[in-house]
C-alpha cells in the first residue's frame, strides 16, 4: 500500500505518474530519451541496464517490470536478463554490455566509484564515450526512479504475466503511452 494516496490503482511508477502527470511527463520523457531513442546500444540493452541497476537497488517493480521490458528485447529473453543480473562476467551478452554493466554497477554503489579501469575496460571492448555516458545517466535515473517508486512505498504485482503485459505495451508505445490511466 503506498504511503500516500495516489487516487488510483496502478502498480509501481505508474501510479506516481498519474498521480502527478506534471512531472510524470517529465520522466517518462527521460526514460523514452534513454532506453527508445536512437542509439548504438539497442532497446534491448539498455533495458537490462536499467533491469540489472534495479536489481541492485532491490526495487521490485522496477527490476521485475525493466527485466521483462529487457527480455522482450533481446536474444535469450528473460534467461539472459537473469543471467546477466546475478552473473554479469558469465553472460550469455557481448563483452561492452558485460563493461558497461560494470559501470552502472559502480554508479549504483556510488558515481565515484567509476574509475578508469572501467572506463578503460569498456573502450577496450569497444564502447563508445557515448555508450560510456548513456550508461552512466541510465544508471543514475534509475537509481532515482527506484528511490522515487521504492520510498513512495508503491504497489508492486507478484505476477510476471503482469509484466509481460507491461512489456508489450512498451515495446509496442513506448513511455510516453504509459501517461494514460488504460494500465
Amino acid at each position: 500500500m503506498p504511503h500516500i494516496e495516489l487516487g488510483n490503482d496502478a502498480p509501481g511508477i505508474r501510479g506516481l505518474m498519474q498521480y502527478r502527470p506534471e512531472t510524470g511527463r517529465v520522466l517518462s520523457e527521460l526514460a523514452e530519451t534513454l532506453l527508445r531513442d536512437d542509439n548504438t546500444l539497442s532497446r534491448g540493452e539498455r533495458e537490462l541496464i536499467a533491469s540489472y541497476v534495479s536489481t541492485l537497488n532491490q526495487c521490485k517493480f522496477c527490476s521485475a517490470s525493466h527485466s521483462a521490458f529487457a527480455a522482450a528485447q533481446l536474444p535469450g529473453g528473460m534467461e539472459t536478463v537473469v543471467h546477466a543480473c546475478s552473473d554479469v562476467d558469465g553472460a550469455p551478452v557481448s563483452g561492452k554490455l558485460k563493461a558497461l554493466l560494470h559501470i552502472a554497477g559502480a554508479v549504483q554503489r556510488l558515481g565515484t566509484e567509476v574509475t578508469e579501469d572501467h572506463v578503460a575496460a569498456a573502450r577496450e571492448a569497444g564502447a563508445t564515450d557515448v555508450e560510456i555516458h548513456d550508461t552512466v545517466l541510465i544508471a543514475a535515473a534509475f537509481c532515482m526512479y527506484n528511490r522515487y517508486v521504492d520510498g513512495l512505498g508503491t504497489y508492486a504485482p507478484d505476477a510476471p504475466a503482469a509484466y509481460a503485459h507491461m512489456a508489450e505495451q512498451i515495446v509496442t508505445d513506448g513511455y510516453l503511452a504509459r501517461l494514460s490511466p488504460r494500465g
